[in-house]
């Protein structure tokens, strides 16, 4: 099986590429510093070319130019638009595109209606699919606190979310591409609640730096948000505790 990996150098990407080529599989990595840019779609007639799947993994911020609404927007339905296209072209037979739990349920979050839009870019391409719906990774933790520092604050909401390592979304959406189109929705979670405050006190526990955890709901980009971000009884969830992957990074 050849799998085309589109943001296969990225978090997620480049670890999907890794578990499928141990399970046998010839994994292609496709990112604009290979000759692959979805956005513009330059490249991807001859990536896709001969591919049994397409694992879309755009998910990750270092492929979306901004947050804000209006060029997420356009990057998602813009990149899915040009690689289902070429998917049908070249006679792919299964589409898989990472997600968020909770996306369709925020409709105030410009970058989740962004998300929402690119999968119903996928679900209308007429290509076979599977869409793998994720909590936020744990690797995001850090980046998230360092974003609401002020001082020796660290400003955070009491938002829950049920975080998971990017190695257990990565084995998620390995295990999708291998396997056969679903044309619907798996969510994984990980396997614990918590509130963003306390993942920031659980942080600095672990990695004191001088910082200190202050409760505040209007502080950073999951201000506000509805209790929808931690999946429900159907999600699958993961094994791997936050507190033990910060023993180990």
């Amino acid at each position: 099986m050849k799998i085309v990996v589109i943001g296969g150098t990225g978090l997620i990407g480049s670890q999907v590429v890794a578990l499928v080529r141990a399970n046998g599989h010839e994994a292609v990595p496709a990112a604009p510093s290979t000759g692959v840019d979805a956005v513009t779609g330059e490249g991807l007639a001859r990536a896709v070319e001969g591919a049994d799947v397409v694992v879309d993994v755009v998910v990750d911020v270092s492929n979306s130019p901004s947050f804000d609404a209006g060029p997420a927007l356009d990057f998602f339905t813009r990149s899915a638009r040009h690689l289902c296209a070429a998917e049908r072209e070249a006679g792919v037979r299964h589409h898989v595109v990472l997600s968020i739990i909770g996306v369709d349920q925020v409709p105030d979050y410009g970058y989740y209606r962004a998300k929402v839009a690119q999968e119903e870019a996928v679900r209308g391409s007429g290509v076979p699919y599977s869409i793998v719906r994720a909590t936020q990774f744990f690797e995001f933790i850090a980046p998230v606190m360092n974003m609401t520092t002020e001082g020796a604050e660290v400003r955070l909401p009491s938002t829950r979310l049920r975080p998971m390592a990017s190695a257990d979304v990565a084995a998620a959406v390995a295990e999708a591409a291998q396997g056969e189109p679903s044309d619907g929705i798996r969510e994984i979670a990980g396997p614990e609640a918590y509130g963003l405050d306390r993942l920031g006190e659980i942080t600095l526990a672990a990695k004191p730096d001088g910082r200190t955890v202050v409760t505040d709901e209007t502080a950073g980009p999951f201000a506000g948000m509805p209790d929808v971000l931690t999946g429900d009884g159907a999600a699958h969830l993961a094994s791997t505790r936050y507190e033990d992957w910060l023993r180990q990074h």
